[in-house]
């Protein structure tokens, strides 16, 4: 009993971070343990041990910081910096500050004890001679690497692991007692029981064997673990799923609103094996009546269910080529919730109801049970309407009136959205053919045609009507947003379309409508490739959020992601967030808070991120893979991007981007100009510029760095 008054009391009298933060800023100097103590109250040894504990925490946190003279002290009265370290592979390094622009540089003697991805304090020690602000580490407040992978060398008889991340920039050594029996050349993974310092380099032991480096399916396993990609189902997971079957119960489908008559279909791409969602139209009055059904997950998988927290922690489904790792267990994705045709699937509907003129007038959501009528591809769609292929016509031939009707919408819809202008950058979409024993053979574009804006139209349409469903009753949700281009990145763009005699409407605040108007302008210049290129890399990258700041990029003040809860876990949360409303009408009592909201739309946005590195270091593998065969051959291709080291072309298409570097053009002094994106010889007066065409000559193709090296061919 006297422990615990003990306790209660410490914790009542143990003051609050805000509380020391608020001392040391009156005090404006740095404060010992003692002094902070007197000032706020705290007696005895257990109370100051517990204070210690709080400030070493907010040590760990970066929000102060400990003098060589033992006095605690705020981060930005000491001119010191908290931050993220970007690696080199040359071995420098420069940390990212949280909220500015301008990163710090860190010289190669400073990377000694870092590692790429450690969060670290530094302060500002001066300018280089390129006149870059150059650091120095004061403190490491996490490091970022516990686990690597690499392949296993051993050279002189000293066993080291070079990272596959080239930001790594250090080797891991390996004691032999710490091989693991790994052989020199193998793909591993490695825990690092050792932190690399001033002195020496990290240290590390093998724990699992890859495998060696040719072989099928190495880039996804390399992959997965360097992102540290979930890919395995917990015991608690695999004991939830147990009970399921493909059916679904009959007891679930009451209290739902029966739209088993309707014909609704699925369409997607012919690998497809999860379906989200289904459409149906029907003219009504003057106008349309729209349903977009999305698998409703989020009836089986709820709050405090080891499956859910699986998902979050995976965040999203992951799509590599010839594989996927699912955010939901197959029996989910492929099962239970996937719209799969000719079966009884539970869904949750968004009701359209659009104008003649493609406007949408009102919606609401609600429960359903449904029952897909076709699984259909968008090619075998593109075929049924656009070239009316008479065969497939005939097949599918009963489900025709519907997607005529389908289609008629679409148009409608994107003549609509049209009018508030509609970014339409020429990107080309690609994948890869793979022969008997899986290695690439070839690479294509991915044919976009009507089917595939028609989805999307109506996919759109179902997002906006529940980021305003959302809003309209203020509940705790996530919002995919999309801010306008910072003022940087506008002052380069200005500066560039200058040069071309070309204005971007909006002045300091251009709208999706003033860059869609400009791409109109161009479309028929022989820049317009070069135009859109420097448009599109002017913008922001797309967030979850808990605050609405609307999507800049479509155009719309207010949008979420709701059609694909199979895949990706904001989804799930709007679902979760809507079904609420259905059977409450407001948001009281509902499970979230805003805070929760903010937490998991970072660790979305994370996730987001991770999946989209990962799949491009798997397709920059294979792109490796299939030009090792062509080292030699000459092609044809476009600058896609300039930089003070070369320029990178993409070769036609093969859809492969490699490296001309500065040293293989024609002997002269070149000056990159970051505004007009060029590189100009100086002697000769030869100028290459992004967009321009060039034939190339593949030299070197390593599928250690994933690299392709091209010399030009003049």
């Amino acid at each position: 009993m006297k422990s615990e008054s003990k306790k209660t009391r410490y914790k009542i009298s143990l003051p609050k971070r805000q509380d020391i933060l608020k001392y040391l800023t009156e005090c404006n100097r740095p404060r010992t343990l003692r002094k902070i103590a007197d000032a706020l109250g705290v007696d005895g040894s257990e109370g100051r041990q517990a204070l210690l504990r709080r400030i070493k925490a907010m040590q760990r946190d970066g929000q102060i910081v400990l003098n060589r003279r033992g006095g605690y002290g705020l981060i930005n009265k000491m001119d010191l910096h908290q931050g993220t370290v970007i690696g080199h592979p040359d071995g420098y390094g420069f940390l990212n500050i949280e909220d500015q622009t301008d990163d710090l540089y860190l010289s190669a003697r400073e990377m000694r004890c870092l590692l790429h991805g450690d969060r670290i304090i530094a302060r500002l020690v001066g300018v280089d001679k390129r006149g870059r602000k150059e650091g120095a580490m004061v403190e490491i407040l996490q490091r970022a690497n516990q686990t690597i992978v690499g392949r296993y060398f051993k050279e002189a008889g000293v066993g080291f692991v070079v990272p596959e991340n080239k930001r790594i920039h250090q080797d891991i050594l390996i004691p032999a007692s710490m091989e693991s029996g790994a052989k020199s050349g193998q793909y591993v993974v490695v825990h690092i029981t050792k932190q690399p310092d001033k002195h020496t380099q990290p240290v590390g032991k093998v724990t699992e064997t890859l495998g060696d480096y040719a072989a099928a399916g190495m880039a996804v396993e390399i992959a997965i673990r360097s992102h540290e990609i979930p890919s395995d189902w917990p015991d608690q997971v695999l004991e939830e799923v147990t009970s399921l079957t493909d059916e679904v119960k009959e007891e679930d489908k009451r209290h739902r609103e029966d739209i088993r008559h309707l014909p609704l279909v699925t369409i997607d791409g012919a690998d497809a094996r999860d379906f989200d969602d289904a459409v149906y139209c029907e003219p009504q009055g003057s106008g349309w009546r729209l349903l977009v059904a999305i698998a409703d997950v989020s009836h089986y998988v709820h709050s405090g269910m080891a499956m859910d927290d699986e998902a979050l922690n995976r965040g999203n489904s992951v799509y590599f080529p010839q594989r996927v790792i699912p955010m939901l267990p197959e029996i989910l994705s492929n099962g239970l919730c996937s719209l799969n045709p000719k079966v009884d699937r539970l869904c949750i509907v968004c009701e359209l109801h659009i104008s003649k003129q493609g406007e949408v007038k009102r919606h609401r959501f609600f429960e359903g049970v449904m029952r897909s009528v076709e699984r259909m591809t968008y090619d075998k769609v593109s075929g049924i309407l656009i070239e009316k292929d008479k065969g497939l016509r005939e097949i599918y031939k009963e489900n025709i009136p519907h997607l005529e009707n389908l289609y008629t919408l679409y148009q409608l819809l994107n003549k609509h959205r049209q009018k508030h202008g509609v970014l339409d950058f020429r990107t080309v979409e690609t994948y890869f053919e793979f022969d008997e024993d899986h290695g690439v053979s070839a690479i294509h574009a991915l044919d976009r045609n009507d089917a595939h804006r028609l989805i999307e139209e109506f996919m759109l349409a179902a997002n906006i009507a529940a980021a305003e469903f959302l809003l309209a009753h203020e509940i705790p949700a996530l919002y995919r947003v999309h801010e306008s281009p910072k003022e940087k990145k506008l002052e380069g763009l200005h500066s560039f379309l200058g040069e071309l005699g070309l204005h971007l409407g909006g002045s300091e605040t251009p709208t999706a409508k003033d860059y869609a108007g400009l791409i109109e302008e161009v479309k028929n210049r022989e820049d317009a490739h070069l135009i859109e290129t420097v448009l599109l890399r002017s913008m922001q990258l797309a967030i979850y959020s808990e605050n609405n700041m609307g999507h800049f990029g479509l155009a719309f003040p207010a949008y979420t992601h709701f059609t694909s809860p199979i895949r990706r876990y904001p989804d799930l949360m709007v679902h979760r967030a809507i079904r609420h409303l259905i059977y409450n009408k407001n948001a009281t009592g509902f499970a979230y808070s805003t805070n929760d909201m903010h937490g998991i739309a970072e660790h979305c946005s994370a996730t987001d991120r991770r999946a989209e590195e990962a799949t491009r270091d798997v397709v920059q593998w294979y792109k490796c893979e299939l030009m090792r065969e062509k080292v030699g051959e000459d092609f044809e291709g476009t600058i896609s991007g300039v930089t003070s080291f070369g320029m990178f072309v993409e070769l036609d298409d093969i859809y492969v981007e490699g490296l001309v570097h500065i040293t293989a053009l024609p002997a002269d002094y070149y000056h990159f100009d970051p505004i007009g994106h060029r590189l100009t010889g100086e002697r000769g007066g030869k100028s290459y510029r992004l967009g321009n065409r060039v034939r190339v000559r593949v030299m070197r193709v390593s599928m250690d760095d994933k690299k392709i090296d091209f010399e030009l061919v003049e």
